[in-house]
């Protein structure tokens, strides 16, 4: 697995625009980091040096004090995002962070979205959970930043094919000896070339995105275990937890209790 630091930081404040025609202002400068998330529409930005066109997929980051222009391009629905690193990750700093950050994996964009729609209250409890999809998209990022540098700008094609399909039938019944077969690869060659590709092989890969929805789940719901086993592609509740506790160090009823307020 490709280890990433721990990401700190305190959301300020989140506010999410539906179709939203232009900008009340075209430049503004504010006091501390702020993103923003493209669900739908198109706006042109300049930060600093950097400009260009950001739609879905895209997150712009501004840094504290730093003039952010902004065009609208299209009708734009987008999350207004603020805060305050507490620990800012090394890469982040490394990488100097600011102007557009691109995501692949946009299922899993896709899903951190919709849960920030979802969490529409402010008070402190549903502030925690934005904080947590917020933390979760910007570890997206760093995790795709680690793999390309890994992968040295040499990307297997069939690999990238082979974790689109992954991620697109995670949560249905899935048989990794059917994908191999697809691709035309014995389950060896597959695993072998997924982990060269990724560092994970393609087991581990399909179990972190499903494990990602069943905390998200877990956090954000009052499901039962067999209810979110069902809806992460697990046969059981019962199977679930031991998955669960094996990667996360505490079964699904104890991080349920710590991550609800």
């Amino acid at each position: 697995m490709v280890s990433l630091p721990d990401i700190g930081l305190k959301l300020v404040s989140h506010v999410y625009w539906h179709q939203k025609p232009e900008f009340m202002l075209p430049s503004d400068n504010y006091s501390c980091w702020t993103l923003f998330a493209v669900e739908e529409g198109r706006f042109h930005y300049t930060i600093g040096a950097e400009s260009g066109e950001a739609g879905f997929g895209d997150l712009v980051l501004c840094p504290p004090h730093q003039p952010f222009q902004r065009q609208m391009l299209e009708p734009l629905s987008f999350h207004f995002l603020q805060f305050v690193w507490l620990t800012e990750p090394f890469t982040a700093k490394e990488e100097g962070w600011s102007g557009k950050l691109k995501v692949i994996d946009t299922d899993r964009l896709r899903s951190d979205y919709r849960y920030l729609r979802q969490f529409d209250r402010r008070d402190e409890a549903f502030m925690q959970l934005k904080q947590h999809m917020v933390i979760d998209m910007l570890r997206l990022v760093m995790l795709e930043q680690s793999e390309q540098k890994g992968n040295s700008g040499q990307s297997d094609v069939l690999m990238d094919e082979a974790r689109k399909r992954l991620t697109e039938q995670a949560y249905e019944s899935f048989s990794m000896q059917e994908l191999a077969e697809q691709l035309k690869l014995t389950p060896v060659q597959l695993t072998r070339r997924f982990r060269k590709a990724f560092d994970v092989t393609p087991s581990e890969f399909l179990n972190e995105v499903r494990l990602t929805r069943a905390r998200h789940l877990l956090e954000a719901t009052t499901l039962k275990l067999d209810e979110i086993a069902a809806q992460c592609g697990y046969e059981n509740g019962f199977y679930l937890s031991r998955v669960f506790s094996k990667n996360t160090g505490m079964p699904p009823s104890v991080y349920r209790s710590l991550h609800r307020v």
